[in-house]
């Protein structure tokens, strides 16, 4: 049986993130579609979260649907507003204004 989690999927994943433009965010669940895992956000996740390991991308730019940020991320915030990403009142991201339309 084939392994869930393993290096060519976690590159395909970050090779998607690879793409997000600046100023654009992308959720977990967009993700997921484009890499063709459609029910495994939570998997694009813990590939994120292990990013490190495969090299520099841009993974403060995905967001969960709601356009909440990473719990454990806490440069997160900063790097977006870097990047002219606009926050709501509640503290998360303006997804409609922001929300990559790939």
């Amino acid at each position: 049986m084939k392994r869930i989690l393993d290096d060519d999927l976690a590159y395909e994943i970050l090779s998607v993130v690879e793409e997000i433009p600046e100023g654009k965010v992308a959720s977990y669940g967009q993700i997921a579609r484009l890499v063709g895992r459609d029910r495994n956000a939570r998997l694009v996740g813990k590939i994120l979260s292990m990013s490190a390991y495969f090299g520099n991308y841009p993974c403060h730019r995905v967001v969960n649907h709601a356009g909440r940020l990473a719990p454990h991320f806490p440069e997160q915030r900063e790097r977006l507003l870097a990047e002219g990403v606009t926050f709501q009142e509640n503290g998360c991201v303006a997804m409609k204004k922001h929300q990559w339309d790939c």
